[in-house]
């Protein structure tokens, strides 16, 4: 067997789950698969590794053309709350966001804020009085260990001024540097899909921050770590914590974009998601369109729910698939998911 990477060493591999053969629905997917299909949308990581055994960092997701003078229609779903999001009341009941969306660990999710807000009245042409910055965060912990509170105001700078469109990389980067899901190695992951509603041609994409318990669900077969001859990655019992982001570029109202926030959610169940009383389980759903328009069809929904229930399961097997093995100085290991499992699936 290979050796295994230093123990401060994470990169990411480049292989998805369509390279092995394993494709998520019949819809296709966007130019890069990525959440970034959808136009404007960029998306900047800062990754934090240190010798000492630190797995951490901060993800952004920045929409188009987005300020708090001009915020953007969106909605969010929780499955469980045993979490930290900041603006989830005001998203809410405004049914908007003014800020750009990061995603980080748990002890450090109020630094982000206050570095967001710092960012945001910096880069703003106007004075603001009241701003809502929107931040959510996975306990990585127990990589890390208890107390850690690795980032600060300048990775918060650093992933936000960095963004950009085009592929997004994936695995043990940004706010999934430090993450496990499903008993392995895992991070972020991202997909997308083409979508025609109202007879226009529009793009789904979803980020996911998987950092979930639960027994990993592949083509119907549960794959663990145990039954890989491979330790178990993240708490032993099936706490865990998941963010799921979804931009759309259709018009759609806050309460349709709630409802399509919630298929971001259910679809984690798709692979094997346990949803305990540990864990958080939340999604945000923005439209990069500021007409909401008339109310869509059952049939338009029912295309945009699809298109997150097969992306977001594609991102969580991508987050794994990207991830590698990781090893800490107090020699906990967090393995990754061997990309053999789907090179050997039949057909």
């Amino acid at each position: 067997m290979p050796a295994p990477p230093p123990e401060h060493e994470l990169t990411s591999r480049s292989l998805r789950a369509r390279d092995l053969g394993l494709l998520v629905g019949t819809l296709e997917p966007g130019a890069v698969n990525a959440i970034t299909d959808v136009s404007g949308v960029r998306v900047g990581h800062t990754t934090i590794l240190e010798p000492h055994g630190t797995y951490s960092g901060v993800t952004a997701v920045l929409p188009g053309a987005l300020g708090p003078d001009r915020p953007l229609p969106a909605g969010m779903f929780v499955g469980n709350g045993y979490g930290k999001f900041v603006g989830a009341t005001q998203v809410r009941e405004l049914g908007e966001i003014e800020t750009p969306i990061l995603l980080t660990s748990t002890l450090s999710t109020f630094r982000v804020a206050d570095a967001l807000v710092t960012w945001v009245l910096r880069t703003s042409p106007r004075g603001i009085g009241s701003l809502n910055p929107v931040v959510g965060e996975v306990n990585d912990s127990w990589l890390c260990g208890p107390g850690t509170r690795a980032v600060g105001p300048d990775h918060v700078w650093a992933a936000l001024d960095g963004a950009t469109e085009g592929p997004v990389p994936m695995g043990s980067v940004g706010g999934g540097t430090g993450a496990c899901a499903l008993g392995f190695k895992s991070g972020i992951g991202s997909s997308s899909r083409r979508v025609r509603i109202r007879g226009e041609a529009g793009t789904v994409g979803v980020l996911v921050q998987a950092n979930m318990g639960g027994v990993l669900r592949l083509g119907g077969a549960e794959v663990t770590p145990d039954g890989l001859g491979l330790s178990h990655a993240g708490p032993a019992s099936s706490e865990g914590s998941c963010v799921v982001v979804v931009a759309v570029d259709v018009p759609a109202s806050a309460r349709e974009l709630e409802r399509i926030a919630a298929r971001g959610v259910f679809a984690l169940g798709r692979v094997g998601a346990a949803f305990s009383h540990g864990s958080g389980d939340y999604a945000l759903a923005f439209s990069t369109v500021r007409d909401v328009g008339v109310a869509m069809t059952a049939a338009e929904l029912d295309e945009l729910f699809r298109a997150v229930l097969d992306g977001v399961e594609e991102a969580v097997i991508d987050a794994l698939l990207a991830a590698t093995s990781v090893r800490t100085p107090s020699g906990r290991l967090a393995a990754a998911l061997p990309q053999s499992v789907l090179k050997c699936r039949p057909g």
